[in-house]
């Protein structure tokens, strides 16, 4: 685990390090995956939560097809997700046609990077919410609803902060991922650089290209995985 990243550090040229990852390119590819990764988040948020309330609470039928959806990205190949977001909302897509007709073009758009990163990130929050609210039990939301409370009341005020462990540290793996995504996003949204060129597309052109730039720019991004990972830990212990 630990020598491929050794072997990486060994090989990064420090003296030209600072010019490197601060290029015109890197920074904006950086800034690009930055951007992207917390609407990305934010789009698992609004989706996310609701869903794994869905699934740990309600007694519904079809919730473990639901369930095994959800957890379709974290088995699928990403490229194999990029075409069928492809398929879905290209130009001649199942919605994309429509969508086209109504003057919004998705594939091949800042908009395509920001659905292909939240495909692939979304379970992360899911997985990790549904386990916290199935651990955590309903005892203090039927004790609030027996109180009068109403059910939005209960979902914000005793239900989220019951779990709010679980879904920070959700938050922040659904951020790591969405940065680090590349075959969905290349598949689906191509790299072109200030509009779709996320600093993982980035690092593969640059390897063909300057290698010296590809390992320092890949080195940034395990510098960020680090820190996400840390940020995890420090939340989980914290809260």
């Amino acid at each position: 685990m630990l020598l491929p990243l050794v072997a990486m550090t060994a090989r990064v040229d420090w003296a030209s390090f600072p010019a490197l990852v601060t290029s015109d390119s890197a920074r904006a590819a950086l800034a690009l995956s930055l951007r992207t990764s917390a609407l990305s988040t934010l789009v698992c948020l609004v989706l996310g939560v609701p869903l794994a309330v869905v699934l740990a609470r309600s007694r519904l039928g079809g919730r473990d097809l639901l369930r095994s959806l959800v957890m379709v990205p974290l088995v699928l190949p990403p490229v194999v997700g990029g075409i069928a977001l492809l398929a879905a909302f290209g130009r001649r897509g199942l919605l994309g046609e429509t969508l086209e007709v109504a003057g919004l073009q998705i594939a091949f758009s800042t908009a395509a990077v920001v659905l292909a990163q939240s495909f692939v990130a979304l379970p992360f929050l899911v997985i990790s919410l549904e386990g916290a609210l199935v651990t955590a039990g309903t005892r203090y939301e039927t004790a609030a609803a027996s109180l009068g409370a109403r059910p939005s009341t209960v979902l914000r005020r005793v239900t989220l902060p019951l779990v709010w462990p679980a879904l920070a540290s959700g938050t922040v793996l659904s951020f790591a991922r969405a940065l680090g995504e590349f075959g969905a996003t290349i598949t689906f949204a191509g790299s072109l650089q200030g509009v779709t060129r996320t600093l993982p597309l980035e690092i593969y052109l640059q390897r063909e290209v300057d290698p010296d730039a590809a390992v320092a720019l890949s080195l940034v991004l395990v510098v960020v995985a680090v820190l996400v990972i840390a940020l995890t830990r420090r939340t989980r212990a914290v809260l």
